[in-house]
């Protein structure tokens, strides 16, 4: 019911910075919390950022505190991560994610996009 698609993924040299966007369809965007997962190969999912619907509670990973933003334009229907500071370590596929409840990084997705590759290089 409700499709996301994100962009922004690339190859950058550590220290670098991206913006990844997630566009949402619907018209119920500000009532879903939001967030950003990744998967390095080898790995298992990791929840890197989470955000409420009207944006008043966040939560980072520790591993990105500090380096990473989570944002949202409700009027826009987007969902964004500002990625400083960049690390090899943060190389992996970047996915965002919808969810009616607030969790948290232990959100459970209702909808997830396909996905973006983020390959930061030493």
């Amino acid at each position: 019911q409700v499709q996301l698609v994100e962009s922004g993924g690339g190859l950058v040299q550590a220290g670098g910075s991206l913006r990844l966007s997630c566009a949402a369809s619907g018209r119920t965007f500000s009532l879903y919390a939001m967030g950003w997962f990744r998967q390095a190969p080898g790995k298992e999912r990791e929840s890197v950022a989470a955000l409420s619907g009207g944006g008043s509670m966040t939560d980072y990973a520790d591993s990105v505190k500090g380096r990473f933003t989570i944002s949202r334009d409700n009027a826009k229907n987007t969902v964004y991560l500002q990625m400083n500071s960049l690390k090899p370590e943060d190389t992996a596929v970047y996915y965002c994610a919808a969810e009616r409840l607030y969790r948290g990084l232990r959100y459970r997705p209702d909808y997830w996009s396909q996905g973006t590759q983020v390959t930061v290089s030493s």
